[in-house]
């Protein structure tokens, strides 16, 4: 009997629409959504309870989960005992990943899919084209929207094969289904579920009103917490004490404060850590990913992303630290 187990992103459109394309071409797959922070403890749940293969064809696929500094040995290793075990292994991704990293990987025997320009989704489409039907392409272009990679070469083609208004409606309520239940991971699975049968967002039962209520409490969101934003020399940051995904209120500070970057903290006072979400501009020239996930590292942290969007994990203690240090960096 063969096995297919997906791991993917749970906090977004790509994460998601990745699990839904591998669902779509391999049936019965046992899907495992993730964030960052639970990623590795997650792998090592899974390697627990998974037997030897003995015989089939058995495969595992981890999409849209990027790696840091901190835990890129774990995740690497872990690989590792997944390929000893006898299943195929693929990891797709489009975060950046440091070379060293590639090339262990790929020397364990991961099959590894990885390019920067592309977003996962669509890394996953591509791979599985001729397996998928012709609306496999909507969560391609999807991904591709919500995540700002849309003017790359392979989703700008996907994306002209839709009505563009249809489009960003469709993906823009996927994302916010999704950021609304990221404390209900049945939900998030039964978007997976759904979507994979190749409907769209719209067709999932009472998902519109759910992106409406999400759209409502983030407006009362950014009226609330607009006159909190404290500026520094190229740096915007306000502190979210709301119930929402800092992502999303980012870019809103972004826009208003006319800074290169935006950053928007959430403190977790059982672990007396910092959740920090951070969008750069157009005239933001360093690439926020790497230059986060460095930083971050020095103070016992984690981060990492793409050039202009990314993430971090920061101790209590060196958070004004970290805000420092990043506001220098674009100087």
């Amino acid at each position: 009997m063969t096995i297919t187990i997906c791991i993917s992103h749970k906090e977004d459109v790509d994460g998601l629409s990745s699990a839904i394309l591998i669902n779509s071409v391999f049936k019965k797959v046992s899907t495992i959504l993730v964030d960052y922070a639970n990623l590795v403890n997650k792998l090592e749940k899974l390697i627990k309870n998974l037997l030897p293969v003995t015989k089939g064809y058995n495969r595992i696929f981890i999409c849209d989960l990027g790696l840091n500094k901190k835990n890129q040995n774990r995740f690497i290793s872990n690989l590792g005992k997944m390929i000893a075990l006898g299943y195929k292994v693929t990891y797709i991704d489009h975060h950046d990943l440091e070379a060293e990293a590639k090339k262990e990987i790929k020397k364990i025997g991961v099959n590894l899919i990885h390019s920067t320009e592309e977003c996962t989704s669509v890394q996953v489409y591509k791979r599985f084209k001729k397996k998928l039907s012709s609306n496999a392409s909507f969560f391609a272009a999807a991904g591709a929207l919500t995540d700002y990679l849309d003017n790359k070469p392979i989703a700008s083609s996907l994306i002209s094969r839709y009505d563009r208004q249809f489009l960003m409606l469709e993906s823009t309520a996927m994302s916010y289904m999704i950021s609304s239940n990221q404390n209900n991971e049945d939900y998030l699975y039964n978007i997976v579920n759904v979507l994979s049968t190749m409907k769209f967002p719209h067709e999932i039962e009472g998902g519109f009103l759910e992106a409406e209520k999400y759209a409502k409490k983030i407006s009362s969101a950014i009226n609330s917490i607009s006159e909190e934003i404290k500026t520094k020399n190229n740096l915007a940051l306000v502190q979210n004490n709301l119930d929402l995904a800092s992502s999303t209120v980012v870019n809103f500070i972004l826009g208003t404060s006319e800074k290169k970057i935006a950053m928007v903290y959430k403190y977790k006072e059982e672990k007396e850590i910092f959740i920090i979400s951070i969008r750069g501009s157009k005239d933001c020239d360093i690439h926020l990913g790497r230059t986060v996930n460095d930083i971050a590292s020095e103070l016992g942290g984690s981060g990492g992303g793409h050039d202009k969007a990314c993430g971090a994990v920061i101790p209590k203690d060196s958070f004004n630290t970290f805000v420092e240090l990043l506001d220098k960096r674009l100087e």
